[in-house]
């Protein structure tokens, strides 16, 4: 068994982890020749303001008296430069977008494990290539392009990461720090010779991170008055920076300014997927090589933004975040970075139409080398008989363009090698993506190939250990040759040694080796599935085939509510009619009620706002009272018993209805405390912090009476999932734990009606440790229903309140109790014990599922993991990189998150085995005494 589970872990890890081979490997490549201008830049200098978080709306519409949010860059609009649109793309994160803004192409997802500080890959950036650069700022974002950089030509200036607090009263310092630095630094300049012929140099930037708006709208929203205050602050700072270097300069006009952002921020003050308002981001730019406004009388964009801020005389300019590095890079005249995807935004410079011309050759020159090198090295790691090179874009293609392009330019005809440089670009991105690409269909059906083997061997698995298959038919079937093991090595040798000649990396050994062992396990018990098929022959088919049918709806209604939450209440609502089509209604009517009201309870939740909710503290408290008077009801229905550990019981029971009661308190107390722009408390954060570690020993303290222990176990979750809750989500596990405890009468009365006696009352089972009852009966068709159920809640516990619903729907305020400084691991950890606490509080009910229903936990346990692996090949199937950014983030998010339940489920199969079956010493007495 033991073996099995191995197997069966290494083929999920193998079909998550193909997902990030086949789409999210790195696009870069090495060895590319430097791409530059060769006529004199337009800027010696250029001075990059990245806010942080800054949503293009919030910047360019009017405030509510009428008056600019920013007044400084809405006059820049108007009389000094060119604005539009940045759009950027997922994840919108800082790191990614800082990479794209200042290194022009989009990074990979590896970064991700890195947490978007280290460079997960080395990559050439504008500031690599600058003869001096300074920059103020966070050190997360400004270290990974100073370690980048070659030579010692960037300087960094960085404020203490503490500062970066949710909970502080002021976090706008964050941007008036890096302003006020960055005026003492000039004005030390000028009393130092040596900075002061550096920062008279050409080929320089400053760059200025301003975290302090992204800050604000974590901890208030971006409707909040502090966001549009910040928004104020900062458009005075760059007004002020953009003043004294003109002093400073003595208004030599070859200053150039870029003010933009890296991602912008949902309403409810989260970013990291692809809505609008985090894609959208401002673009203004103005200085040297910048075109001045350009008044129009019409202009057509998809969008209704430009009536909207007041703007639509002046001529809009949008850009792809990553066409800022190219368009940076030839305002200051340094060779365009290696790695940038970036298209230059001809239209917003102010320059000669020869200059434009030689600038847009350059930028296609350096895309096209990107080209050759990936078609290179493909080529290069595949038989020749197998390549299929680009079509589009030939060797002859490529000459025929560059020296047409260059005649053109030669015979002064610009806008035509404008234009064809622009098709050349376009042509090499299509080819870049192309061998990008190469291997996905060949990755693809071997993983799939892989994982349908797996399902396969599962569910014969189950066949055979419960409908004793081969003793009936194993004399008439034949066993398979000697043969099948000897043509599975041949195999296996074969496709190593293809992958061997083609260099390819040891991933594709594994993608392509494991399905072999897979299918041989599988061909050995043919016996047992050819006994299968005999006995469905004998099967009353419509009942097999309606069964079927409904598994099969079932699966589909499951894939389509990743789409659409509402399916999960229309599922609800159908499980609530499940007794009227049983004789569950006649023989347990109480029972039935109590499952009719708590599934459509838990139906309201999957119709709730997935995102976006306000908080709502009076719904937290609320959530905290029902679980205290439900307490109440359990304490005085134990003090009635006369059972030897009562007094134990009571002990630990009011234990934990008092972590309860302090766990409302600290809510409370927190919640004040932040509004007051106080910070977090120190004292409601040590108790938030022993609240959680208690909650993992409360439970095993229980006895292991059934529903004793279930109780415990929600008492215990409930006290830190209120601590992590902000609105309407803290009553969510309450409904979805009532409806377990129901789940559990409704399996054990539905087992009575199938014939098979139950030796005990679900009020006096135990849950005992390794207690084995893999053959106290068969298999049933209910037992698939079972299976369905688990996922079905699991599914509903995952998107019940929207909290997993995407990227974007995290709310930082839910760790507020415990840090307000941020703290990527940490509160990414506390936000993911509060998703897996339903998951884990649906696990115990399962444990007592199976306890009660007599069933081997090992084949109910099979049979859940399997469904979820036919949703995870669904998911597979409809992963796409076509499409909007968010289309592309959505499918490949769906399928990670299915993926990751089948392998979660493993674990917290363990969790809940632990929590149900684990009984601890209390107050010094043995184990044995209270059992």
């Amino acid at each position: 068994m033991l073996l099995y589970i191995i197997l069966g872990l290494l083929v999920h890890f193998m079909f998550f982890a193909s997902i990030f081979d086949i789409y999210f490997t790195s696009p870069l490549v090495h060895g590319m020749t430097p791409q530059f201008t060769p006529l004199p830049p337009p800027a010696k200098r250029l001075v990059l303001f990245v806010a942080d978080g800054l949503r293009a709306d919030k910047l360019y519409e009017l405030g509510e008296d009428g008056n600019p949010r920013a007044p400084f860059i809405r006059n820049i609009i108007m009389n000094e430069g060119s604005w539009g649109i940045s759009h950027t793309r997922v994840p919108t994160e800082s790191r990614p977008g800082h990479v794209a803004l200042i290194a022009g192409f989009y990074e990979d997802v590896s970064a991700v494990a890195k947490g978007w500080k280290e460079n997960p890959v080395e990559f050439d950036s504008l500031i690599n290539e600058t003869k001096y650069t300074w920059s103020w700022g966070s050190a997360d974002i400004l270290a990974m392009f100073a370690k980048g950089a070659s030579g010692n030509h960037v300087y960094t200036y960085s404020y203490d990461a503490k500062s970066e607090d949710f909970g502080a009263q002021d976090v706008a310092k964050l941007d008036t720090w890096v302003f006020d630095n960055m005026k003492e630094f000039f004005h030390a300049a000028r009393n130092n010779h040596s900075l002061f012929s550096k920062l008279n140099e050409e080929k320089i930037v400053f760059f200025l991170h301003l975290l302090g708006i992204d800050t604000n709208g974590h901890a208030h929203r971006p409707s909040s008055r502090e966001y549009m205050d910040n928004i104020k602050i900062v458009d005075e700072g760059v007004k002020e920076i953009t003043s004294m270097l003109k002093d400073f300069y003595g208004n030599d006009g070859k200053t150039a300014f870029i003010f933009t952002s890296d991602h912008g921020m949902t309403d409810w003050g989260f970013h990291g997927a692809g809505h609008p308002s985090e894609t959208c981001t401002p673009f203004v730019t103005w200085g040297a090589g910048i075109k001045y406004p350009q008044k129009v009388s019409a202009q057509k964009f998809d969008d209704t933004y430009l009536e909207e801020w007041k703007l639509e005389n002046w001529k809009r300019q949008d850009v792809n975040q990553a066409d800022i590095a190219p368009l940076m890079a030839c305002l200051i005249g340094v060779p365009f970075p290696l790695n940038s995807v970036g298209i230059l935004p001809v239209d917003i410079l102010n320059s000669t139409d020869l200059f434009k011309a030689e600038s847009m050759f350059t930028n296609a020159v350096q895309i096209l080398e990107q080209f050759k090198v990936k078609m290179t090295q493909k080529k290069e790691a595949t038989l020749p008989f197998l390549f299929t090179p680009f079509k589009l874009l030939s060797d002859s293609k490529q000459m025929n363009i560059l020296r047409k392009a260059r005649s053109y330019i030669k015979q002064k005809k610009y806008d035509e090698a404008v234009s064809l440089c622009k098709e050349l670009i376009n042509l090499s991105l299509k080819g870049l993506s192309y061998y990008h690409t190469y291997d996905r269909f060949f990755l693809a059906f071997n993983v799939v190939l892989g994982f349908v083997g797996w399902i396969s061997y599962a569910s014969l698995l189950i066949i055979k250990s419960h409908c004793n298959l081969t003793r009936s038919v194993g004399k008439e079937v034949k066993k398979p040759s000697h043969l099948l093991p000897c043509c599975f090595v041949a195999i296996g040798i074969l496709v190593a040694l293809f992958l061997l000649v083609q260099a390819c990396p040891w991933t594709y050994y594994v993608y392509c080796l494991l399905p072999l062992p897979i299918w041989y396990a599988f061909l050995r018990e043919f016996p047992v599935l050819q006994g299968f098929v005999t006995l469905l022959l004998t099967f009353p088919p419509s009942r097999f085939v309606g069964y079927l049918l409904l598994f099969i709806l079932g699966v589909e209604v499951l894939v389509l509510s990743f789409f659409y939450r509402y399916m999960l209440t229309a599922g609800l609502i159908v499980f609530a009619g499940w007794p009227f089509i049983t004789p569950l209604w006649t023989r347990a009517k109480s029972t039935s009620l109590g499952w009719i009201l708590f599934c459509l309870l838990l139906a309201v939740f999957p119709l709730m706002p997935v995102v976006g909710r306000k908080p709502d503290i009076f719904l937290v408290m609320g959530a905290g009272l029902l679980v205290l008077l439900l307490s109440l009801f359990v304490l005085t229905s134990v003090i009635k018993r006369k059972d030897s550990f009562v007094n134990e019981e009571l002990v630990l029971h009011l234990l934990q209805m008092v972590s309860m009661v302090l766990s409302m308190c600290v809510v409370y107390g927190t919640h004040k405390s932040l509004l007051k722009k106080q910070g977090l408390p120190l004292l409601n954060q040590i108790a938030s912090w022993m609240i959680l570690a208690s909650s993992f020993v409360m439970p095993l303290l229980s006895p292991l009476i059934l529903f004793d222990r279930l109780f415990s176990i929600l008492l215990s979750s409930m006290s830190t999932y209120l601590l992590l809750s902000t609105g309407y989500e803290a009553l969510f596990p309450l409904v979805l734990s009532c409806l377990m405890f129901v789940w559990i009468h409704m399996e054990q009365e539905t087992l009575q009606q199938s014939g098979i006696s139950c030796k005990q009352k679900v009020s006096s089972i135990q849950f005992a440790y390794n207690t084995d009852i893999t053959q106290l009966r068969d298999l049933y068709l209910d037992d698939l229903r079972r299976a369905f159920f688990l996922v079905f809640f699991l599914v509903t516990a995952f998107f019940g309140t929207g909290n997993i619903a995407s990227v974007n729907s995290f709310d930082l305020a839910s760790v507020y109790c415990f840090l307000t400084v941020f703290s990527p691991y940490m509160m990414g950890a506390l936000m993911m014990w509060k998703i897996l606490i339903p998951f884990v509080l649906v696990m115990c009910a399962f444990e007592a599922v199976q306890l009660t229903t007599q069933l081997s936990s090992k084949s109910l346990f099979l049979m859940v993991i399997i469904t979820s692996d036919i949703m995870a090949l669904h998911f597979f199937f409809l992963v796409k990189d076509y499409g909007s950014w968010l289309d592309i983030g959505t499918s490949i998010s769906h399928f990670v998150i299915v993926i990751s339940m089948t392998i979660f489920l493993v674990f917290l199969n363990g969790l809940a085995q632990l929590l149900t079956t684990k009984k601890l010493r209390l107050y010094g007495r043995s184990k044995s005494h209270l059992i």
